[in-house]
């Protein structure tokens, strides 16, 4: 990748005011572009396939139409693009489900500048974004609890999936980055499942997030 290429940036957002501050935060960065802003679903994809952009920031409200299924369209059409949910939407009942469907970070309306280039920063390096009031609010739910020495056992290919789930990458990303079968995907899911005593599909996903924000480092270094 060219060192001196800016970091592409899509918008979808409907309401203007809000489009045109969110654009010239991230304009004050020099290491990002806006390639453009989209209202709907549709201008979304269009933005997508003539622009090529790196990132999108994309609000869970747009009129008619659910954000949620604009990334997953957006996500099957370019599973490399990183997504970052920004919402008037409390986190704790969204963030886990834009994860889910493939998204890397959430954020909300009402944080400061600097938390949304934060998150944006994040997102871009890689890991997935979640507030720090989030984060402690896994932690104490009960069914994230870290697993260190389990996370020994599993085998480097389920390391591997492991740390793409704590990325917010769902089963065909994973399959298309490993160059696998989303079978062979989900049956190494159903392992790492076993190995660290995760109920469900859900649990796995809380804990691959906490520990990926947890230790990115260690994610790296594997």
């Amino acid at each position: 990748m060219n060192p001196l290429k800016k970091t592409a940036v899509m918008i979808v957002e409907d309401h203007p005011l809000f489009s045109k501050g969110l654009a010239s935060l991230i304009k004050t960065q020099t290491a990002y572009t806006i390639v453009g802003e989209a209202v709907n679903g549709a201008e979304a994809m269009e933005l997508l396939r003539t622009e090529d952009p790196d990132l999108a920031i994309v609000d869970l409200n747009l009129g008619n139409e659910e954000g949620l299924e604009i990334i997953k369209d957006m996500k099957i059409y370019k599973p490399a693009l990183l997504v970052l949910v920004l919402s008037m939407h409390d986190e704790r009942f969204y963030a886990e489900r834009v994860i889910g469907v493939g998204a890397n970070g959430y954020i909300m309306k009402d944080e400061a500048a600097n938390k949304v280039l934060d998150a944006i920063h994040t997102v871009l390096s890689g890991k997935t974004y979640i507030s720090e009031a989030e984060q402690v609010r896994l932690k104490s739910s009960g069914d994230v609890v870290m697993k260190s020495v389990a996370l020994d056992e599993l085998s480097d290919r389920q390391f591997q999936i492991f740390s793409l789930i704590g990325k917010g990458l769902g089963t065909r990303e994973i399959a298309a980055k490993l160059n696998l079968s989303a079978k062979t995907v989900d049956t190494h899911k159903e392992h790492i499942k076993l190995r660290l005593h995760c109920d469900s599909a859900q649990q796995l996903r809380q804990l691959a997030i906490e520990w990926t924000n947890r230790a990115p480092a260690e994610t790296e270094a594997r």
